[in-house]
């Protein structure tokens, strides 16, 4: 008999050897929180044995469960059996999304994406762009991507700041969406974005694309509609890989902890290099109790932040419960959506400040003169 979703047929063994385990349990931020089974891996992966053998259906009623997942990878981490639940998850989204069920805050961001640049459909140029080389010839491009253009406009513009510091030859470029998280939420990639995102780097003549964005990084890294870039020669690193190599001449005697992102740890593997340039600045360093590949997520990706946002700010408020076990001042990270998030779940008798690793310097350097 012909299997009913494509899920199924990618993924069938996936689902059976999770299902039967139970490692994931622990380490799963969403369940962390609401302790609610049915939302950690194993227990979306036993709904989805549900739908395999017909008792259940892909229809709105698992749209709480299969959409509440920040795609952390933690439970990949920790699998003994080799299964990857965010490549299920995403597989049964998009068998969602076919027969038109969806999370209407996902429905509504691939909506927007259709004719807006961004995900928040904001029209005027970020004021950070004023004074600055746009679309001009450059070594370096520096991608900001949404949050950091729209939400998280300080850190972006302490970030530019710092690469002002160390002459660095970059330019921006007008930004679109990289769109890479319509396909995690179970739509198809937006080939124009990334059309017109290659097409604009290309016209510039960078060897090196920048990202302050670990998702951007990812999506540029990783996607097939962007293979245009190594085709091209274009180097793609994330802000943290670049901030290592240089010198700044300024430190703080704060108490400093590091969260690590997601995007830019779990799926990339990128953990040393935040932290050589954090030591460089912060001899008071400290890590929390779950740090490099054990990390909390902050509970900003996914899309939970948009959809489920009471539980994504509990998620952040773990680990900001972390970073003051551990006497911190400062959390620093690497990702403007967890700077976001972070921020606002602080609780007003929290003192702790979180910044990106750029902007924490780019104050230092401000503090000095």
């Amino acid at each position: 008999m012909a299997k009913k979703y494509q899920f199924q047929e990618q993924f069938e063994d996936q689902v059976l050897r999770c299902v039967s385990c139970g490692f994931c349990q622990p380490v799963c931020p969403v369940y962390g929180l609401t302790r609610r089974p049915a939302l950690n891996a194993r227990g979306k992966m036993l709904l989805l044995q549900e739908v395999m053998e017909g008792r259940f259906e892909l229809d709105e009623d698992l749209v709480e469960t299969l959409f509440q997942c920040t795609g952390c990878a933690s439970c990949v981490n920790s699998c003994p059996s080799g299964v990857n639940v965010p490549e299920v998850i995403q597989a049964a989204r998009r068998d969602m999304v076919g027969v038109g069920t969806c999370h209407p805050v996902f429905d509504g961001m691939n909506r927007v994406l259709k004719t807006a640049d961004n995900i928040y459909k904001e029209s005027e140029p970020p004021e950070y762009l004023e004074g600055r080389k746009l679309n001009e010839p450059a070594e370096y491009i520096y991608f900001v991507g949404c949050v950091g253009a729209y939400r998280e406009e300080e850190a972006t513009e302490k970030t530019l700041g710092l690469l002002d510091h160390l002459k660095v030859d970059y330019t921006l470029i007008h930004e679109v969406c990289c769109a890479g998280v319509l396909e995690e939420v179970g739509y198809a990639a937006n080939l124009d974005k990334a059309s017109q995102i290659i097409d604009r780097v290309k016209a510039v003549g960078a060897e090196t694309i920048i990202t302050g964005c670990p998702y951007c990084y990812r999506t540029f890294t990783n996607r097939p509609q962007y293979s245009g870039f190594g085709e091209s020669g274009i180097k793609v690193i994330h802000i943290a890989q670049f901030l290592p190599k240089h010198d700044f001449g300024v430190t703080s005697d704060l108490k400093v902890t590091y969260h690590d992102p997601c995007d830019l740890g779990r799926h990339c593997g990128i953990y040393q290099e935040p932290r050589d340039t954090i030591k460089k600045i912060a001899p008071d360093y400290v890590e929390m109790k779950h740090h490099h590949a054990m990390s909390l997520c902050c509970g900003a990706g996914g899309g939970v932040r948009g959809a489920f946002p009471s539980n994504s700010l509990n998620m952040a408020r773990r680990r900001l419960a972390e970073a003051e076990a551990a006497g911190a001042d400062v959390v620093l990270t690497e990702c403007n959506s967890c700077v976001h998030n972070l921020s606002n779940a602080k609780l007003r008798r929290q003192n702790i400040e979180v910044f990106t690793t750029a902007q924490f310097i780019s104050l230092l350097l401000d503090s000095r003169s």
